[in-house]
């Protein structure tokens, strides 16, 4: 009786323990059952490898031009999407495209998490006349339309790759603020930042080790909202002859020059929107996705 309750024992499946995932760990278990974030999510990984490879992948030279090819159609010989006003292949521009627009979108929001979520984490857990001081200047950049703002910075500055970097990082830094700003208020009157103090902890130690910690999560989702809008309020930019200068290839520069040839070649002359449409709504929905996955009380 004794062996045969040793071997009935050995076949018993010992319990298994309890697995213990982290924050980022349930992220990633939210994220993974997301077909529709996944698969927007390697939309966009596509479109940026795609702009990085583009001096390998586009077939001819962005900035070639043949006034015997002009505002060709799509499928016109060797040219896939057709030519633009100067006879330039327009898949070739659009890739080219990709890297300035891409550019555009994604440094301005990197540059501006990083600016206004220090100057939000600041106000929020200094508070009184400092919080004053830099929610007020930030309020007056709230007065006026994000797009207005971009204009009027823009106009200002000159137009130029440089100078539309920086429009864009100043228009984006007054949101990103204003949400770090909540956040650190609200972690600011927890009891583990009172135990931070109680047990002797510094105020810096503080600041990176339990506040920006807790506030990163809440100003990241916020941020990745906004490259779709860096990526519009670029192009409109460009549009507007405010953003990069001819003949570089960009998403929004393209449609402006080829406005005029809208009742010409209509498709040719869509295609560069396209482009900005596809970007910004695979950018919206990923964003939608990581606050769904990233808020914990989901």
């Amino acid at each position: 009786m004794t062996d045969i309750s040793a071997e009935n024992a050995a076949l018993i499946p010992a319990p298994q323990k309890p697995v213990v995932r982290g924050y980022w760990g349930n992220v990633w278990n939210k994220l993974r059952y997301d077909y529709v974030t996944l698969f927007f999510l390697g939309l966009i990984i596509a479109i940026i490898l795609i702009a990085i490879l583009a001096p390998w992948i586009a077939p001819f030279d962005p900035n070639k031009s043949s006034m015997a090819s002009r505002l060709k159609p799509p499928g016109f010989k060797h040219f896939v999407l057709g030519t633009d006003e100067q006879g330039r292949d327009i898949l070739s521009r659009i890739i080219w495209g990709g890297r300035t627009s891409l550019l555009m979108g994604i440094s301005p929001v990197l540059f501006a998490t990083i600016i206004g979520g220090l100057f939000g984490v600041l106000a929020g857990f200094a508070g009184g006349r400092t919080n004053t001081a830099i929610m007020r200047t930030m309020d007056v950049f709230f007065a006026f339309p994000s797009v207005l703002l971009a204009v009027a910075i823009s106009g200002s500055l000159g137009s130029g790759m440089v100078n539309q970097m920086i429009t864009l990082t100043i228009v984006l830094i007054p949101p990103i603020c204003r949400v770090a700003e909540t956040a650190t208020a609200q972690v600011r009157t927890m009891d583990f930042i009172d135990a931070a103090r109680a047990s002797g902890a510094k105020t810096p130690s503080i600041l990176f080790r339990h506040v920006l910690v807790n506030v990163m999560s809440p100003v990241l989702v916020y941020a990745s909202t906004l490259v779709s809008a860096s990526i519009l309020l670029a192009s409109g930019l460009s549009f507007l002859g405010l953003g990069v200068a001819p003949p570089t290839p960009d998403w929004g520069l393209m449609l402006s020059t080829l406005r005029q040839s809208i009742y010409v070649q209509p498709l040719v002359c869509a295609l560069p929107g396209v482009a900005i449409l596809v970007t910004s709504v695979a950018f919206n929905l990923v964003s939608d996705g990581l606050r769904q996955a990233m808020d914990v009380k989901a």
